[in-house]
């Protein structure tokens, strides 16, 4: 197993690889995501993790961008690579499902995404 050193990262990318989102394409997505950080240079400041189900399948694939609190959903490599340019720039929000605002995660309205399960109930 490798133990990368993280001193430096800016962002760290959690791309869900769980059964629905890979059934879209997550395996895609998440090579346009790596390719898209070696080309702009910024292996040294983006990480990335493939995780399991992150609980919005709907919304599959799901990237979640930290320390940013932004969960996007990503359903095509050219989006995957939005991301990357976002997690930059961190000026566009056009598939940022959540993101966090005043330490709440707070529903982006503009994104076409279902509210989900309240867990509070």
């Amino acid at each position: 197993m490798t133990t990368w050193n993280l001193s430096g990262m800016k962002s760290h990318l959690f791309i869900c690889n769980g059964s629905s989102c890979m059934k879209k394409g997550a395996e895609e997505i998440t090579l346009a995501i790596r390719e898209e950080i070696a080309q702009l240079g910024m292996d040294e400041q983006i990480h990335t993790t493939r995780t399991r189900c992150n609980g919005r399948c709907k919304d599959a694939c799901i990237v979640i961008a930290y320390p940013q609190g932004s969960w996007y959903k990503a359903s095509t490599t050219d989006i995957g690579r939005g991301i990357v340019k976002d997690c930059i720039e961190q000026q566009n929000e056009q598939h940022t499902i959540y993101r966090m605002e005043n330490g709440e995660m707070i529903l982006n309205p503009e994104v076409a995404s279902i509210t989900g399960i309240d867990k509070n109930k």
